[in-house]
């Protein structure tokens, strides 16, 4: 999707935006005397999009600038008087890439298939999105060969003649001054008001003049919305329309969390009496309804296709009551929680004692068994590839018996693997996933897992709003990862900081939950609906990629065993990429072109 598109004619750039996208917010263009930005998204304020998108300008625009990225979920280019200067936020909610060949830059938009050949495809970026779900938007390559991805907050700079000067990363942006360390018992109290403070700005800073809040009943979704309704009630934000956005399910296991969920909406609206609840009923929902079209006219494959229709329903009640941003609490599970990695560095450090000591807590504290724990937070991260490999032999005999992170997966041909580098690419991204300090990469995991998020990407311009989750603010992530382990893990207690900081605005029954029902039965119900029109897309299958990178037998089979409940998360997430891949690329080549944008833009004088 255009949002906008830079190119070069005459010698000298020229930028569009979308008109209709301009007209709805999501696109915001400025002009000063330093030059032009155009901003997708919003930067600073949601609420304040034009003064967000100056104060990027005057950030930027001026040579030799070192300063952090402002916080925001956005995409910008930069027309400056000696020199373009393309960006994303840290998160990287809204995509950007540019066109390139022999150091020239010829082209730069919102979609990387706007920009692509579909007949010119990267088979090497193919094994590094099989490698895993986190895979795509870290990373620099594309589906097409010669597009490129702007990474999360890199600028990179052009000369007013499009050849490619320096690609750089900007200055990580920090919490806001934390107060002194309290005694070791008051830790937790302490951490407690850290996070609240900070978790408090971040949902302020991403609520628009209507905001929308998805709502389940878990802990994390509550305590967003419960926020967003605090902060108008005290007007502490100005006047403004909340939506608490919710699915209900009256069978199967998700019908469980119903009385969660009413008692969420109940306290959410006695402190926003006029917040109004929306009730999605998702009975008739189940993953993979319209898979071909969900996973297919994705800009890139996207591996969460499947769940697509239970949140396009949902997102479609926000768009119809005008909603101009939507809240969730996606990233809280690991950026809220203790961090299971410190004991990677206790290890490491030579800890050992206080290593065994420590994971003896946590296998009490989350019933989980002291060798499964110390396999999974010390061994793997150690040996990643090497854990994984040992996994397939104790567990194999099916196709995705013992199929982890990393290996390979059966129907994935070994020959097409070993020419494009699939080995390597799941090396670079075992490193991306544990890194030289596992317990700090996660936080870069759990991001990516969650944004960009293509399915809001690809749904923008009729919905008028971005998915934000300000669970993975900067200043929220920095404050949680800079806490010691004594100030957020309680045995038996998952997110123990957050309920504590949430202790005043949540319902007991919430606060004291310790598992929430997961989406499984949503999952199975698809599969048992369309797992034969999942065998058949796969087997009907025409792109000569397709034939050349799978054994589409082996593929269908894959299927048959999840339909029979074989396997688990890790598998499922293997085989529902490599779904979303054949969708996506039966789907290419059959675009009638992409819209250029229609409103041109001038650079400031």
């Amino acid at each position: 999707m255009d949002a906008l598109r830079l190119e070069w004619a005459d010698g000298g750039p020229r930028l569009r935006t979308s008109e209709a996208m301009a007209r709805q917010g999501l696109v915001t263009t400025v002009s000063t005397p330093a030059g032009t930005a155009a901003v997708v998204g919003w930067v600073g304020s949601a609420r304040d999009r034009s003064a967000g998108a100056h104060a990027l300008l005057d950030a930027l625009g001026r040579r030799g600038a070192t300063r952090p990225l402002p916080a925001g979920d956005y995409a910008a280019v930069l027309v400056c008087r000696d020199r373009i200067l393309l960006t994303r936020d840290q998160q990287a909610r809204v995509p950007l890439f540019f066109r390139a060949s022999g150091g020239r830059v010829d082209a730069v938009s919102t979609s990387a298939r706007g920009l692509g050949n579909a007949t010119e495809l990267d088979p090497r970026y193919f094994c590094r999105y099989l490698t895993g779900n986190a895979a795509q938007p870290h990373t620099d390559g594309t589906p097409f060969a010669g597009v490129h991805r702007v990474l999360g907050g890199e600028m990179v700079e052009l000369s007013l003649t499009g050849q490619l000067r320096r690609r750089t990363p900007c200055p990580v942006r920090r919490a806001t001054d934390r107060p002194a360390p309290a005694a070791e018992g008051a830790r937790l109290g302490e951490a407690a008001r850290e996070l609240r403070l900070v978790l408090e700005n971040a949902v302020g800073r991403r609520m628009g003049a209507s905001t929308a809040c998805h709502v389940s009943g878990g802990t994390d979704s509550t305590s967003v919305a419960l926020l967003a309704a605090r902060l108008l009630a005290e007007e502490r934000i100005g006047s403004g329309n909340l939506v608490l956005l919710a699915g209900r399910f009256s069978r199967g296991e998700l019908a469980e969390e119903q009385r969660y969920l009413d008692l969420a909406l109940a306290e959410i609206r006695r402190l926003a009496p006029s917040a109004r609840p929306v009730i999605v009923d998702a009975d008739d929902v189940a993953d993979f309804d319209d898979f071909q079209h969900h996973a297919g006219d994705a800009d890139e494959p996207y591996a969460h296709a499947f769940r697509a229709p239970f949140w396009s329903r949902l997102h479609s009640e926000a768009a119809e009551l005008g909603c101009d941003t939507l809240l969730t609490g996606c990233g809280a599970d690991p950026v809220a929680d203790a961090n299971p990695f410190h004991l990677h560095r206790l290890a490491r450090t030579g800890r050992l004692r206080e290593m065994t000591e420590q994971a003896r807590a946590w296998a009490a504290g989350s019933e989980r068994g002291l060798r499964d724990v110390v396999r999974s937070y010390v061994v793997q991260p150690a040996v990643p590839l090497v854990a994984e490999r040992f996994a397939a032999l104790v567990r194999g005999g099916t196709v995705l018996g013992g199929l982890g992170t990393f290996n390979r997966p059966r129907w994935l041909r070994r020959g097409f693997a070993r020419a494009h580098g699939y080995r390597e690419a799941g090396v670079a991204e075992s490193r991306f996933v544990f890194g030289r300090r596992p317990e700090q990469s996660l936080y870069d995991v759990a991001n990516y897992l969650a944004a960009p998020d293509p399915l809001s990407w690809q749904r923008a311009r009729q919905d008028g709003f971005f998915l934000s989750h300000p669970f993975l603010d900067p200043e929220v992530v920095a404050t949680m990862s800079g806490l010691p382990l004594a100030a957020t893990f309680r045995p038996g207690r998952p997110k123990a900081v957050l309920r504590e900081a949430m202790a005043d605005l949540l319902p007991a029954p919430i606060r004291g939950r310790a598992v929430k029902v997961p989406f499984d039965d949503l999952y199975a119900r698809g599969l048992r609906i369309h797992g034969d029109e999942l065998i058949a897309l796969c087997r009907a299958a025409r792109h000569p990629l397709i034939a050349e990178m799978f054994d589409v037998e082996t593929l269908c089979r894959a299927v048959q065993e999840a339909r029979l409940g074989m396997g688990d998360a890790y598998s499922w997430d293997r085989l529902n990429s490599s779904l979303a891949l054949v969708a996506w690329l039966e789907r290419l080549g059959q675009d009638t072109g992409a819209r250029r944008p229609a409103v041109p833009v001038s650079a400031g004088s």
